[in-house]
């Protein structure tokens, strides 16, 4: 079990009866074992990852047919870097900005065998967006 899983955040949970509870606990995991310097919090009614007390990666849980996740700057504008964020390889992300994009997950299969690429992309989101 994780260690780093906020109380708050799965109480949270706990209160929503989502269909997807599995595929977002697996998620939470995935992100939280990235980096041990991450941290969870609720924000924009879903759980949210920190990393230097700066918002990095909120999940999105409604609707509840599928479980995604946005990756950010934060809740602030900030000029737009010239070219993305990230390399991707994996092909998960669709990029909204050059430093925002979405990782769509409808199963807990995709969520398990795309585990090792969304560890890559969530250290590497979170070094190139400090």
């Amino acid at each position: 079990m994780n260690t780093n899983l906020n109380p708050e955040v799965t109480a949270f949970l706990d209160g929503q009866s989502h269909p997807l509870r599995e595929n977002i606990e697996i998620l939470r995991g995935i992100i939280l074992e990235s980096n041990p310097e991450i941290r969870e919090n609720i924000k924009w009614n879903g759980p949210n990852y920190c990393f230097e007390d700066k918002d990095r990666i909120t999940m999105r849980i409604h609707p509840p047919k599928q479980v995604q996740l946005i990756l950010h700057r934060g809740a602030q504008k900030i000029a737009q870097p010239a070219t993305r964020l990230i390399e991707d390889v994996s092909g998960l992300l669709d990029w909204k900005e050059n430093d925002r994009a979405v990782a769509t997950f409808k199963n807990i299969e995709t969520i398990n065998t795309e585990k090792e690429n969304l560890q890559n992309i969530v250290n590497k989101w979170i070094e190139a967006a400090r």
